[in-house]
């Protein structure tokens, strides 16, 4: 059975006026270009290049140096070097804590240091360091090669 419609003229009998296409045309434009801007929001960026650190000078156990600050280690002290060791003692321990600071410390990006805010009364810095999130001074300290700080120089040499 016919209903009707079957010779009915497509579009309501007219087609469509320029200004009607150039609508459409503008909408689907829009419509192209907030699925494009869509899709670059919710995809991610590439994390912009970080630049490596900056390499450390170990100055002898509890003292190092990055990008012109001096760092005093601020929870630990090691023995001394060179002539301001008491002992033969101090000297020989001080250089092992030194070569362990530099194989502990050897690369910078597993190196973390963290100021306090403090300055000691030679103008370092006083920081943290934690190396792969372990703390250097406890590490140190397992080692036997660095005491607390107690804020004074540590006994490293026997009684006379």
């Amino acid at each position: 059975m016919p209903s009707g419609w079957e010779n009915a003229p497509a579009y309501g009998g007219r087609d469509p006026s320029p200004r009607a296409w150039a609508l459409l045309v503008a909408l689907a434009a829009l419509i192209v270009y907030g699925v494009v801007a869509c899709h670059r929001v919710a995809t991610p960026l590439a994390a912009p290049a970080q630049e490596p650190p900056a390499p450390l000078r170990i100055i002898d156990g509890d003292t190092v140096e990055q990008a012109g600050v001096t760092y005093r280690i601020a929870n630990i002290d090691t023995p001394e070097t060179g002539d301001r060791a008491r002992c033969p003692e101090e000297r020989r321990l001080g250089e092992a804590a030194t070569r362990r600071a530099r194989a502990l410390l050897a690369d910078p990006a597993r190196v973390v240091i963290t100021p306090d805010g403090s300055v000691d009364r030679y103008g370092r810095a006083r920081a943290t360091v934690t190396v792969d999130g372990r703390d250097y001074g406890a590490t140190l300290m397992a080692d036997g090669l660095a005491q607390p700080w107690r804020g004074r120089r540590a006994v490293w040499c026997a009684p006379n």
